[in-house]
């Protein structure tokens, strides 16, 4: 059986068997930035004929339950932006300019959690992850998303 016919299952179990790699979020990242960027440009391929004006693309990062080395990311479109959460990443889309935003990422609350408590020792190229996280701990990205969505700081009322 050729690599490209086996099942997600079974790649992971060969991966489970094999000696542990340490892959750190950002290696992941990378890893997967191809089909990544196939399914964002497909996501706002799609929801460009759904939405009038600028629209947010939310990547949901999940885990598989009974796979836990597999991860597997989750593209949707909204018209607002989310709250600030664990394994979520947020683009947004600029209709009128044809452009897309890098918003934030947060990765998993273990992840979150590592990077806090070592924050003192996280290399050069992972301190953009770590700002994001810190902001994410501190509530600036919460401050950010309701200032995207045109709300209060203080309140759920949309400002006209």
């Amino acid at each position: 059986m050729s690599k490209r016919e086996k099942t997600v299952g079974q790649v992971s179990l060969d991966l489970v068997s094999k000696t542990p790699e340490t892959l750190s979020p950002i290696e992941q990242m990378r890893e997967s930035l191809t089909e990544y960027d196939k399914n964002i440009n497909e996501c706002i391929e799609t929801n460009k004929k759904i939405y009038a004006g600028d629209f947010f693309i939310v990547v949901i990062t999940k885990k598989e339950p009974l796979m836990e080395n597999v991860l597997r990311n989750y593209f949707m479109a909204r018209s607002t932006c989310p709250t600030p959460d664990y394994d979520q990443t947020v683009y947004r889309y600029d209709k009128k300019a044809g452009d897309i935003e890098f918003i934030w990422t947060i990765p998993s609350k273990h992840t979150c959690l590592t990077f806090i408590e070592n924050k003192d020792e996280i290399v050069p190229d992972e301190w953009g992850l770590l700002k994001f996280i810190l902001e994410f701990a501190d509530g600036t990205l919460y401050k950010k998303a309701k200032e995207l969505n045109g709300e209060e700081e203080k309140s759920n009322l949309i400002i006209s």
